[in-house]
């Protein structure tokens, strides 16, 4: 396996010490908790998309999306179209609820809704569901360093924590805004590099690789209603659809960017800004896996041969063996700048959602300066950075491949937020009592499913089976007394 040349190190080398010197410099003029974890609220919204945009595409799915329909076609890439049911739903029903009630956090509604019981229980489960899913984010590259470079595992799990953490820490939302811009662009023009080269060396180019994906099955859809198929129409589409309200309405990582828009206007725009630039990008992410297919197809499989051991290092593989010395840096880069954008913007999210739900809500309030909270602020965030990177080499040791990996994290914790939030805005008779019981209940189905049947449901339909479970049990263990009215408040 070719290594990189002096010209890959110096490139890459060069992008990591322009994501730094962006954290240095965004760090002037900081002086509230507003200014650190929503930029003073003043970002255009169509900076709002591209970063809301830029913390949902890791390296996961740089590396999980094309490695997904290499090996299974493309039923998956239909999740895509869950995009249209989530985002409207986001639009109209919950972004009023964080953006007009002027919280820090999306689990603040919690406590004017049940008591500060449940807001704690639900921000607690979001740390543990991010700290999990960005420690696959950083697993990612270090994955594809590994198989590029020769460096080890261990090597550059460090070093995508350690420049992340260290300009996240200083820089706080603004920094991670502006890298997140200059990243999407090295990403997405990454991605289009590979599926030009690519295409060009098929016989026939794209019409190839279409006819090549079909005559091989790669195209096929299933309308099965059996839970234990893979990615069937049904699953992908309202399944879906309950995955992509984990991280598009519950989710501090993506609340936390709306709420840095001017108005709720401008926020709501931004979602659906967000989803028209989605789709061709999705597209691009999941159209490079058929390409990738229908060039080995011609050249010969790698991991039948054993060049790889995963088909999640199919993407790298092709970098390194494909492409002249120079573009190779900065493909990895695109790689990097993709798990780097996700968490940065994780951590940093998961900083606010425990300085806020916890650190402020159970501190005495005359003690808390804003310079206190700034410093704390910052304290958190090289805290979580470290445990992020930590938790990085666990994943390192799990069997499945990152796309299942990574939904299933999500879908543990995520079905009974998604649950806890229809709760609250959707009924009256639910209490905190009922809303407690549900989400525990919610999530020890969801852990016995994937302990026990994880064969017999697919991965995609656990939200929503979390979801159910979550509202139905907390509906019959409310009783007769209601928790306050839902909350509705002016700007």
């Amino acid at each position: 396996m070719a290594n990189f040349s002096w010209l890959d190190y110096t490139i890459f080398g060069a992008y990591l010490l322009a994501s730094v010197a962006i954290g240095l410099f965004s760090a002037r003029g900081q002086e509230t908790m507003k200014d650190y974890f929503l930029a003073g609220q003043k970002v255009n919204r169509f900076v709002v998309a591209m970063t809301i945009m830029a913390a949902l595409f890791s390296g996961v799915s740089y590396l999980a999306g094309p490695a997904e329909v290499y090996k299974n076609g493309i039923a998956f890439s239909l999740v895509m179209l869950s995009f249209f049911i989530a985002t409207p739903f986001t639009a109209i029903y919950l972004l009023p609820f964080f953006y007009n009630s002027r919280y820090f956090t999306a689990y603040h509604f919690f406590q004017d809704r049940f008591s500060l019981s449940v807001r704690l229980l639900a921000s607690g489960l979001f740390i543990l569901r991010v700290s999990l899913w960005l420690a696959a984010a950083t697993y990612a590259p270090a994955l594809a360093l590994e198989k590029v470079t020769g460096l080890p595992l261990w090597f550059t799990i460090m070093c995508t924590g350690m420049v992340t953490t260290v300009y996240t820490v200083f820089g706080g939302m603004k920094a991670v805004i502006w890298t997140d811009v200059m990243q999407l662009a090295v990403l997405f023009g990454g991605q289009l590099v590979i599926v030009l080269l690519a295409a060009s060396k098929i016989p026939g180019g794209f019409a190839g690789v279409w006819e090549t994906a079909g005559a091989d099955g790669k195209l096929n859809i299933s309308f099965s209603f059996d839970p234990s198929v893979h990615a069937t129409f049904w699953a992908t589409i309202i399944g879906g659809a309950f995955l992509s309200l984990v991280q598009m309405a519950t989710d501090q990582v993506s609340v936390q960017r709306y709420l840095t828009a001017g108005s709720l206007r401008d926020a709501q725009r931004s979602l659906w800004i967000k989803l028209w630039m989605m789709l061709p990008v999705l597209v691009l992410f999941y159209g490079t896996g058929l390409v990738l297919y229908a060039f080995y197809k011609f050249q010969g499989d790698p991991l039948s041969a054993g060049h790889i051991q995963k088909e999640d290092q199919i993407l790298p593989y092709f970098v390194v063996t494909q492409l002249p010395s120079g573009l190779a840096g900065v493909l990895i880069a695109a790689i990097f700048a993709a798990s780097m954008s996700t968490v940065s913007a994780g951590i940093n999210s998961l900083t606010s959602a425990t300085l806020c739900d916890f650190y402020q809500t159970l501190s005495k309030p005359e003690s808390l300066t804003e310079k206190l909270l700034l410093a704390k602020s910052r304290w958190y965030t090289l805290f979580y950075g470290v445990l992020v990177t930590g938790l990085a080499f666990f994943i390192s040791t799990m069997k499945s491949n990152l796309v299942q990996s990574v939904n299933t994290i999500i879908a543990l914790v995520g079905g009974p937020m998604v649950g806890l939030f229809l709760l609250g805005i959707f009924t009256k008779k639910a209490n905190a009592r009922g809303a407690i019981i549900g989400c525990v209940v919610g999530f020890v189905a969801l852990l016995g499913i994937n302990l026990f049947a994880a064969k017999q449901v697919n991965f995609l339909w656990h939200t929503m089976i979390g979801t159910i479970i979550t509202m139905v049990v907390g509906l019959l263990t409310s009783g007769r007394s209601a928790s306050p009215s839902v909350p509705h408040r002016s700007p």
